[in-house]
């Protein structure tokens, strides 16, 4: 047989390019998550890309799918763990597999945002990390801050004794039940689509979320006051497979964690912006901001939410109340 030099060399070739290491290929990591595209999370995960994608000299694209256009926050954490999905940005759920995820919204655990941040960066965090990587295969690379959770009604609310049997919608989580039930109030799950009808036609006085959610479902057309008990701070993963992540060198691994570390510090810059929006906004459309006794609530809420925290994290949110 004649030897053929130049299928020879394209042989060579192919074999180069077969045994090449995955982190000099082009790679496409798909990244879904629930929110729109006005989000700051979204925002985020596109800066994420970018980054990503400038540190590698484009060898690595993040695709984002927003409007859980890819799947619901469920499915897609499901995808991850079976290799269809790379990234997503989940929280609380997480504690489906990982119990230590509920400590990312617990009522009245964390004083302040820089609380929150020191709980979420520290040894507290880490554990809560690790379990995440051990029980759902997926990891935590970055932190997004959600906002705070305030009542709304409309009286000036500024301790518990004031609730004195206010009707309230709270979402259907018996954690949040119980809380408002210990502190006071007369709580009920309701639909959040019948939320604004419900005040508006006094079958409920008040309802508590983020600012940025009573702004945008218009609650200060029939809600005069915000009373700022931020009740509830959390925080939400930018997250990647553990599976996808293994597939990475060495070098890749630190290019995604110095990615999520600008996304993150692009992301937190939009929040605090958005807060200082939507309350400006709120307050210009006629609502009050009220200060409440926080300590005071904080306080009467602690039994019920320990009755409501399985034993595993229970002595931590012991811990995070003394503090």
């Amino acid at each position: 047989m004649k030897f053929n030099l130049k299928l020879a060399a394209i042989a060579v070739v192919l074999a180069a390019v077969a045994s090449t290491p995955l982190s000099a290929q082009e790679l496409t990591l798909k990244l879904g998550h629930l929110a729109n595209e006005q989000n700051s999370w979204h925002k985020a995960a596109v800066k994420f890309g970018q980054e990503l994608s400038r540190m590698t000299d484009g060898r690595i694209a993040v695709e984002v799918y927003p409007n859980e256009s890819l799947g619901k926050e469920i499915d897609l954490i499901n995808g991850m763990q079976l290799g269809t999905v790379d990234m997503t940005i989940t929280g609380e759920s997480l504690q489906n597999w990982a119990p230590k995820a509920a400590l990312l919204a617990v009522p009245y655990a964390y004083k302040s945002i820089e609380h929150m941040d020191e709980v979420a960066t520290g040894p507290i965090g880490d554990d809560i990390k690790e379990q995440i990587i051990e029980k759902v295969q997926i990891r935590p690379i970055a932190h997004f801050a959600r906002g705070p959770r305030n009542l709304t009604s409309n009286r000036p609310i500024k301790s518990p004794d004031d609730l004195n049997g206010l009707k309230m919608r709270v979402p259907n989580v018996p954690l949040f039940v119980d809380t408002w039930k210990a502190l006071g109030a007369n709580p009920g799950p309701m639909a959040f689509s019948e939320v604004f009808t419900g005040l508006q036609n006094g079958t409920i006085e008040s309802q508590e979320n983020p600012l940025a959610l009573i702004r945008s479902a218009s609650f200060n057309e029939v809600q005069s006051h915000v009373n700022m008990t931020e009740h509830v701070r959390s925080w939400i993963y930018l997250t990647i497979a553990e599976s996808t992540w293994n597939k990475l060198s060495a070098a890749d691994q630190e290019a995604v964690l110095r990615a999520a570390e600008l996304a993150q510090a692009y992301e937190r810059g939009l929040f605090e912006a958005s807060i200082d929006a939507d309350r400006a906004y709120l307050e210009a459309n006629g609502m009050t901001f009220v200060e409440v006794d926080g300590a005071a609530f904080q306080a009467k809420a602690k039994d019920a939410v320990l009755m409501n925290v399985n034993d595993e994290i229970k002595p931590i949110v012991e811990n995070l109340f003394s503090q």
